[in-house]
């Protein structure tokens, strides 16, 4: 008996039969694009959402060729430490409630819709210093493979970082 292979010839050698590979961006305004639109879509990520008092709960959302998308729940006084994000650039990109983020220059208040990209090497810490739940949205280019801590170091009093942009809602 031949199998279905042996008949037809091997799907993958004909490329028409192939899924089309998704288009993903390919600069900072796209990354920026690509993490607003998945924000919009309340419906896909708001179900996904669980909150974790003894930790920050995280979901990989999606992961694309050469990103991946990370959903965050912070609850009132939970925060990231100071870090970088190794090799990545990233957006981060806030759905509900409010961040604030620590960085060599100073604090900022990030309200539902900011967003900030970030180069690698940028480092910062995020914290919910409100008092009610706060979730984000964080994409990274290439996907995140190291997060290196920078304990003891003081962001707002000099902390070495790359350059940063807040983008508006």
């Amino acid at each position: 008996m031949n199998s279905d292979v042996q008949i037809a010839g091997d799907p993958l050698a004909i490329p028409h039969l192939l899924p089309p590979v998704p288009a993903h961006p390919t600069t900072v305004a796209g990354f920026a694009g690509l993490a607003r639109s998945i924000a919009a879509d309340r419906a896909a990520w708001a179900p996904l959402v669980r909150y974790d008092t003894t930790t920050r709960w995280y979901y990989r959302l999606r992961q694309g060729p050469g990103y991946e998308v990370w959903l965050l729940s912070w609850v009132p006084g939970q925060g990231s430490g100071r870090h970088d994000h190794g090799a990545s650039s990233g957006v981060l990109t806030v759905l509900e409630g409010e961040l604030t983020e620590h960085t060599a220059t100073g604090a900022r208040t990030l309200a539902a819709g900011a967003q900030r990209v970030f180069a690698p090497g940028y480092v910062h810490e995020v914290v919910n210093d409100a008092l009610t739940p706060a979730v984000s949205l964080h994409l990274y280019s290439p996907g995140l493979t190291d997060m290196p801590m920078h304990p003891g170091q003081a962001t707002a009093a000099g902390g070495a970082t790359a350059p940063s942009e807040v983008l508006a809602p």
